[in-house]
């Protein structure tokens, strides 16, 4: 009788004492029990091929859903401080507006003949976005292409010379210009070509980044709105690497994407990625794995804070302390199922995601009773030694 009611007394205060014990973090009970009394503080959703569907389609948005997607390069305007050089000819020997160029003190200025080039300074366009030419008075070229510039130039020599043709080239541009700065690349102003620059062209012309693909982020700003993606993303998915419009703004930046793991695994750090993409059994896996006599595999979790597009595709409610901007989002997995390890190898990794996998219950009794163990140890030993 007398151990019966030890054993009950024991079994009472086992499961007393099992909460009062030091955890590494809640285990899967406490984390669901939380979701349903708190979900205003987050959502909890479970993986399954929905959810990765969605997250794969939201992922391809890329740089095009951030900043407009442009199909086609840009149409290159002069722009002020541009520096322009204009050519003139006339088809006959008409007024002498027209006189061929000749070496100082090489005798008279012949009379123009049909076919006479002139080649005007190069001139840079001034506050008023014009340029000046003879006869032709101040013409405006600020905002448009060579060519209408071209067509302006001979409409206003048409009385001053006979048939005249013009080309209009700019030598040197600041406005038609990507700037590209940043870690492990040669800062500078890249002019874009007329058949159009995309992005990685243009990091390839300022000297691309010394740093490896996986451990770069490229920082695009444009028209007020700003992006970052990292470079891999452009390497792999051409729709990324759009096209660089005049005043964008490239900044390469060296971050290696990490994600931090906690829990009943072998390794709680802050671990790099090492690579272009992970997946969710990926990073498991460069943590050391589950640790068999601790990790409860119904108990995976992944915290992120995803964007508001994700939590539309998502059909996650708003939630009530929820602040403007990204939302945090606990996704469970449950690996104790055999779908589960092919969905983990689906579910692609976000730099700053952090992993828990949770203790199995029986866990923390196994903490009480090595506690207790400690404790009755010296006592035992006592009455071991007497006689």
């Amino acid at each position: 009788m007398k151990s019966t009611v030890l054993a009950c007394c024991l079994v009472a205060t086992c499961l007393a004492g099992c909460a009062g014990l030091p955890t590494a973090g809640p285990t899967v009970s406490g984390v669901m029990d939380q979701a349903k009394k708190e979900p205003r503080n987050f959502n909890m959703v479970e993986i399954d091929p929905r959810v990765v569907s969605i997250l794969e389609s939201q992922s391809r948005a890329g740089l095009p859903g951030r900043l407009g997607y442009y199909g086609r390069p840009p149409s290159q305007t002069i722009a002020v401080g541009d520096t322009v050089a204009v050519s003139i000819w006339q088809a006959g020997s008409g007024p002498a507006f027209l006189a061929p160029r000749v070496a100082p003190g090489t005798g008279p200025t012949p009379n123009p003949q049909p076919g006479q080039e002139v080649v005007l300074p190069d001139q840079v366009v001034g506050r008023d976005g014009a340029i000046s030419v003879p006869y032709a008075g101040r013409v405006r070229v600020a905002g448009r292409t060579p060519l209408q510039v071209q067509n302006t130039i001979e409409h206003n020599l048409a009385e001053q010379v006979v048939q005249p043709q013009a080309i209009v080239t700019v030598t040197r541009t600041v406005a038609n210009t990507v700037t590209v700065s940043g870690e492990d690349v040669v800062g500078q102003r890249v002019p874009l070509s007329a058949g159009g620059d995309r992005v990685l062209d243009v990091i390839a012309s300022a000297g691309g980044s010394k740093a490896p693909v996986y451990d770069t982020s490229v920082l695009i700003s444009r028209n007020g709105r700003t992006a970052t993606i990292p470079m891999a993303s452009l390497v792999a998915n051409p729709r990324d690497n759009i096209y660089a419009w005049p005043g964008d703004v490239i900044t390469i930046e060296r971050t290696p994407e990490t994600f931090s793991v906690f829990g009943a695994t072998s390794t709680n750090n802050k671990v790099p990625f090492g690579a272009p993409q992970l997946d969710l059994a990926q990073a498991v896996a460069k943590s050391g794995g589950l640790i068999d006599l601790r990790a409860d595999p119904e108990g995976v979790y992944l915290f992120r804070f995803e964007s508001p597009a994700v939590v539309r595709a998502l059909g996650l409610p708003r939630l009530v302390n929820q602040a403007p901007g990204d939302a945090p989002v606990v996704y469970h997995l449950n690996l104790r199922q055999v779908d589960g390890y092919f969905l983990a190898d689906s579910f692609a990794m976000k730099n700053n995601d952090l992993i828990y996998v949770a203790n199995a219950p029986l866990t923390q009794v196994q903490k009480f009773f090595q506690t207790i163990g400690l404790i009755a140890a010296p006592g035992l030993s006592a009455a071991a030694a007497r006689p």
